[in-house]
């Protein structure tokens, strides 16, 4: 059974999307966790390393980090500077409904999630232009009068456009090697685990698909991603029950195309998860 303590849910998006312009003085110690929606984390100031799914970014101020819906993510963050950040919550039905056909505007998502890297690092002239429009959005949330709604929407649509042109034409996982470490191995054996959900993903099974040593694998795992295989194996397979369970796919399929072989472990290891039966959740 998941040990919530370790990985667990953080945050409720009621709205379409929320703006949080944030500055600690004090850092705070943040578990792993994941969100049911799309963020967006651009540093402003302080010290701050961000692990995603395994892989390690530290980031320097003008830095976006995109943290796609239920990735596993932790920030660790220097406690002798202020951490100042702008985030972006985006709803899905909201991206889905502002979205044109094959010009999706989550796809800045979806490629971050293929490529395995989620840093986008700007120039002096793109981050004048975030620095802007940030501020004009957070201006459109303030201001009470006519429109005031419709403009802010307005320009978190221009963001998401803007962020999207930036990745599609970004190079940074090629030029920028000082920015995130990863550990190749270790990164083969994520993808292989997202690609292969439904089939037999024991220690041995992935020890031997990857001629490493069960112990090198468990231990290595844990020192790259920090959790445990099962947890990390257990959590993505819940993550894709759910999405399967809300896009219609009868409850027990559901289970048994997300890897779980025995239904009342899902059942257990689903209610611990996210509070509620499946059938509640859809």
């Amino acid at each position: 059974m998941l040990d919530r303590s370790e990985i667990g849910k953080r945050g409720y998006l009621h709205e379409d999307f929320r703006l949080f312009h944030l500055k600690d003085s004090r850092a705070q110690k943040l578990d792993y966790h994941y969100h049911e929606f799309d963020k967006l984390i651009l540093l402003l100031g302080g010290k701050v390393t961000y692990v995603v799914e395994g892989v390690t970014y530290f980031l320097q101020p003008w830095d976006m980090l995109l943290v796609g819906r239920d990735l596993i993510h932790r920030p660790m963050i220097d406690p002798t500077e202020p951490y100042e950040r702008v985030v972006v919550w985006l709803g899905r039905e909201w991206l889905e409904s502002r979205s044109d056909p094959g010009e999706a505007l989550d796809t800045c998502f979806s490629t971050a999630r293929e490529r395995g890297f989620h840093l986008l690092r700007f120039g002096a002239e793109r981050r004048l232009w975030y620095m802007d429009h940030i501020q004009r959005m957070e201006q459109a949330l303030r201001e009470r009068e006519f429109g005031a709604g419709r403009m802010a929407d307005t320009l978190c649509q221009q963001l998401l456009i803007a962020v999207n042109r930036d990745i599609l034409r970004d190079r940074t996982a090629q030029d920028q090697r000082d920015s995130y470490r990863l550990d190749a191995k270790m990164e083969e054996v994520l993808r292989y685990i997202a690609r292969h959900l439904e089939e037999e993903l024991t220690v041995d099974a992935l020890a031997g698909k990857f001629y490493i040593s069960r112990y090198y694998l468990m231990h290595r795992f844990k020192a790259v991603t920090g959790y445990t295989l099962h947890q990390y194996i257990s959590q993505k397979r819940l993550l894709r029950a759910g999405e399967l369970i809300r896009a219609g796919v009868p409850v027990m399929k559901a289970a048994e195309q997300a890897g779980f072989g025995d239904y009342s472990t899902f059942l257990r290891a689903f209610q611990n998860t996210f509070h509620m039966s499946p059938r509640e959740f859809r």
